[in-house]
């Protein structure tokens, strides 16, 4: 085409369209136009194209934030909390996954969907997104707590008692004031006492027979009961929560059957079958051994002298109420440790082995 004729051409446009500023030249490559710049959506600097001249104007688009996907997995994040605080345990694992998915360096997105998959009692998923969190924030408080609680519900006492007292060791080493202590310190003392009754419930076993045979028939036949409730679960018969309770239930009826079998052989054989456990308040919380030589605090809490005094020099703070505490502020507490010595002299054997 001539050059007039393009001149007339580019002349008509303008006139139709002025908005679109076509006046700009058009540069050519070996007769063909050449490849126009493209924006990069991806940084908070405008597009500037390297020729002014190169290509015609186009709208402009507003920066894009350098943390879109953050941003979301918050909004995410808080969605799924709502959901959680009214109970709505699926949908919020659901909204915690979609927030990890959009920013998966975040340790507290972790931690919430492990809180909600417990609730659920998908324990296994639980532990994996504990750990998870762990490798992304070493010194994870809510990540060992929680880990501990489902190592726990998984019958792994020695595994959830050592994440339990990884936590409370976080928890009264921590500079700021902690309202979780006497809640970890109650899950120590929890995962300790399931240590010793998997111990207790093997010799029971041993020195009876019968009553491990027995144990077994009631065991098998809560995990027939609880296989139909997850394949009735998987079928869509039962809802997520409604599956939860049925398990609950469940379990709550088979431990009364053993604790009643247990009761019976006890009786019938008090000398090898009696059960040997050790009173709470008898366990220092520090240590979570027992007391020999127990002082009281001027709040009240009561701990082995030698843990508390220990304790008292790396943190001059109680370490349950994290309040302000002095050893002279510490005074024998002389009923406990009269206590703590007539359980010693009754159980003198098997009581230091706990």
């Amino acid at each position: 085409m001539p050059e007039t004729s393009i001149r007339g051409l580019k002349q008509r446009i303008r006139m139709r369209f002025p908005s679109h500023s076509l006046h700009r030249r058009l540069p050519h490559h070996h007769g063909r136009p050449a490849a126009a710049s493209q924006p990069d959506f991806t940084t908070d600097e405008p597009f500037v194209a390297a020729d002014p001249d190169a290509v015609p104007d186009i709208p402009r688009v507003p920066a894009v934030s350098r943390f879109p996907m953050a941003h979301l997995s918050e909004q995410l994040k808080e969605r799924g909390n709502q959901l959680f605080k009214h109970g709505d345990y699926v949908a919020a694992e659901a909204l915690y996954t979609q927030a990890i998915q959009k920013n998966p360096n975040n340790p507290l997105l972790f931690t919430n969907r492990a809180n909600a998959r417990m609730k659920l009692e998908s324990w296994g998923l639980a532990i994996d997104d504990c750990i998870k969190s762990i490798e992304l924030l070493r010194d994870n408080l809510k990540a060992y707590t929680f880990l501990a609680r489902a190592q726990l519900a998984l019958k792994h006492p020695n595994e959830a008692l050592s994440s339990a007292l990884h936590a409370y060791d976080l928890c009264i080493n921590s500079k700021s004031t902690m309202r979780d202590a006497q809640t970890i310190s109650a899950l120590v003392l929890q995962c300790k006492k399931a240590k010793w009754e998997g111990r207790e419930r093997e010799r029971l076993r041993r020195k009876n027979p019968l009553l491990a045979e027995l144990e077994d028939k009631i065991e098998a036949a809560s995990n027939q009961e609880l296989k139909s409730i997850s394949e009735r679960a998987d079928k869509g018969e039962l809802g997520e929560i409604a599956a939860v309770e049925e398990r609950d239930e469940l379990a709550k009826r088979t431990a009364q059957k053993l604790e009643d079998l247990r009761n019976i052989f006890a009786i019938a054989d008090p000398d090898n079958m009696e059960k040997r456990e050790v009173p709470d308040y008898l366990i220092d919380n520090i240590s979570f051994e027992i007391m020999h030589d127990p002082v009281v605090t001027k709040t009240g809490h009561s701990y082995e002298r030698a843990t508390l005094i220990e304790h008292l020099k790396r943190s001059p703070y109680d370490p349950l109420t994290r309040e302000s505490l002095r050893i002279d502020d510490l005074r024998t507490n002389i009923l406990l440790r009269d206590a703590c010595n007539d359980f010693f002299e009754k159980n003198s054997g098997w009581v230091y082995d706990w």
